[in-house]
């Protein structure tokens, strides 16, 4: 019996460490994409502001705040990169959502001042992880050095 077991978890643990390093560097990550239109999304909130378009806010508050989740094995991937900074990488992430539904909130209400003072929060969550975890991140995923970002 607990040979059986041993022999699953050493075969559970390879598969692990197969799909976790199953990507090669260089490949895009699905976050890489998520990243993308987190950033369309905040120049549709920067444009929303500027013209007083408190709808448009709201409906794109949402995006940023809900936004997609990378696959389960690319969450695996990251996970093991992090290591003991995940706690803190889910901080950020946790902060750039709560962030975007005050941003969304306060356009609902039309307060322009409250979507600026909340924006302006959601820019520094982001600004936040991006000079934490940017540099590392795409030097591990992608290859590259600083001077080629």
């Amino acid at each position: 019996m607990q040979k059986n077991r041993n022999f699953i978890f050493n075969l559970f643990a390879s598969s692990l460490l197969f799909v976790v390093s199953g990507a090669q560097a260089g490949e895009p990550l699905a976050l890489q994409q998520v990243m993308r239109d987190l950033g369309k999304n905040m120049q549709v909130i920067t444009d929303g502001i500027s013209r007083g378009d408190w709808e448009q806010v709201e409906k794109t508050a949402p995006l940023i705040a809900d936004h997609p989740q990378p696959p389960f094995s690319e969450k695996l991937r990251i996970m093991s990169f992090m290591g003991t900074n995940m706690g803190k990488f889910k901080a950020h992430d946790s902060e750039t959502n709560k962030q975007a539904q005050a941003v969304g909130k306060a356009a609902k209400a039309k307060d322009g001042q409250g979507v600026i003072l909340a924006f302006q929060q959601l820019q520094t969550s982001c600004y936040s992880c991006h000079s934490e975890f940017r540099k590392p991140f795409i030097e591990h995923f992608y290859g590259k050095k600083s001077a080629d970002l």
